[in-house]
């Protein structure tokens, strides 16, 4: 009896319930649609955030106690303490490893041009492969640092050649072109001669700096496998309040919470435990404007899936309103043959149950369409089905439904048998 009265409720009022329906579909396909986005995309926008350059500085130890006098720091930029080179492939060890998407080291060198013009030649790497301990061979380098760098020319190779990358603002001043040959004199006196494989135009520091092939600056300056600084892009979790707290004073279980979620203060953590005498520091400026964009890209997503599912349980409460005020005979005949409130009113859940199973399913397939579009136009990527959230989006398909049958239960609970059968 239940099912065929639950039947026929169906058959005799499909237009309206094909209205609750679509809305269920639509709201759960938003949602849906966000969810794939916000799952598939976040590493996308965060990759994207990651080609403004490195978040994490890694430094030697000793360097990072300050030697200032009256603001100024002190220590030549060719003097101080280094790190090895050969350590570097141990970055790909640690617990994120595989957020590390790009590395480079750099050596600086204090030079004078021809005409006693000061200058600071830059030792890194432009395209390096490093063999790692799992077998794999890993790409990295200034160009993968630093992908939205103008370059005009070529990038010089990492062999130990007299190549160099010039900054705009340096060969505009010197008229250099191409493939011209510069004529430096390194501190102590050994003049060297670098040819001009491009003009490299930043905005920053690096339009008024010399790069060179680090392998080559090591050989001229007696620094044989070392370097100064190393740059890190790591790919992260935004910063929340637990991210901030000071390690030391976490409890184990806080600890183990910390160091294994992304966040980059704990992947600065991690670095500096693979290299000896190290300290990395989190470049904050980077960070935060990351955790600000990313943050807020969360926030916008989570609010149109809310306003989606409020106006799915919207549409389901103005049906089912209208469905049991029209169904006021019917009610209280029922109840007038001995029916209790209990199953009318499961019989009404029963209707929205189904309506959110169906709007569920058809909201996976529309919002997994809807994602797939959103992540090629705007993004340029793709999107993989998530089989795992097709309950999710039942479960909240129901849930919207339920909610939005719970108010006219109230009338279904409040109507009198005696009443509305003398009225008609």
């Amino acid at each position: 009896m239940f099912l065929r009265i639950l039947r026929d409720s169906f058959l005799r009022r499909r237009r309206r319930k094909l209205l609750a329906l679509t809305a269920l579909a639509l709201g759960t396909g938003v949602t849906m649609a966000t969810l794939s986005v916000a799952l598939d995309i976040g590493d996308q926008v965060g990759r994207e955030l990651r080609s403004f350059g490195a978040n994490i500085l890694v430094r030697p130890q000793a360097d990072t106690l300050a030697l200032e006098i009256g603001g100024v720091d002190l220590r030549p930029l060719s003097e101080g303490s280094f790190m090895n080179e050969d350590e570097l492939p141990k970055l790909k060890t640690i617990f994120w490893r595989h957020h590390i998407l790009a590395f480079a080291p750099f050596l600086h060198q204090q030079a004078a041009l021809g005409g006693g013009e000061p200058t600071v030649l830059v030792g890194t790497w432009f395209e390096n492969t490093l063999p790692l301990e799992d077998g794999e061979r890993f790409t990295t380098g200034v160009r993968a640092l630093n992908p939205n760098w103008q370059l005009e020319g070529a990038w010089p190779t990492d062999a130990a050649e007299p190549q160099a990358l010039v900054g705009a603002a340096l060969a505009e001043r010197n008229g250099w072109q191409l493939d011209d040959e510069v004529a430096l004199t390194l501190a102590g006196g050994r003049p060297v001669t670098l040819r001009v494989r491009g003009r490299l135009g930043t905005g920053g520091d690096e339009d008024r700096q010399i790069l060179v092939p680090l392998a080559w600056l090591q050989q001229v300056s007696g620094r044989e496998k070392v370097f100064r600084q190393l740059q890190v892009s790591a790919l992260v979790t935004p910063e929340d309040e637990f991210a901030r707290r000071d390690p030391g004073r976490m409890t184990p279980a806080q600890y183990d919470r910390w160091y294994c979620t992304p966040y980059v203060s704990s992947i600065a953590h991690q670095i500096q435990e693979v290299l000896p005498g190290s300290r990395a520091d989190v470049v904050r400026r980077v960070a935060q404007a990351e955790t600000a964009i990313l943050g807020r890209v969360e926030r916008v997503l989570a609010l149109v899936s809310v306003a989606a599912l409020l106006g799915a349980v919207l549409a389901v409460l103005s049906t089912m309103t209208t469905t049991v005020l029209e169904r006021r005979p019917e009610i209280a005949l029922m109840k007038a043959l001995g029916a209790d409130n209990l199953s009318l009113s499961g019989l009404f859940l029963a209707e929205a149950a189904l309506l959110g199973l169906g709007g569920g399913a058809l909201g996976y397939l529309g919002g997994l369409a809807g994602a797939r579009w959103i992540a090629h136009s705007v993004f340029g990527a793709t999107v993989a089905a998530k089989p795992v959230l097709l309950p999710l989006m039942l479960a909240l398909a129901t849930a919207a439904a339920v909610a939005g049958t719970l108010g006219p239960l109230r009338n279904l609970v409040r109507t009198d048998p005696a009443v509305v059968l003398r009225e008609k």
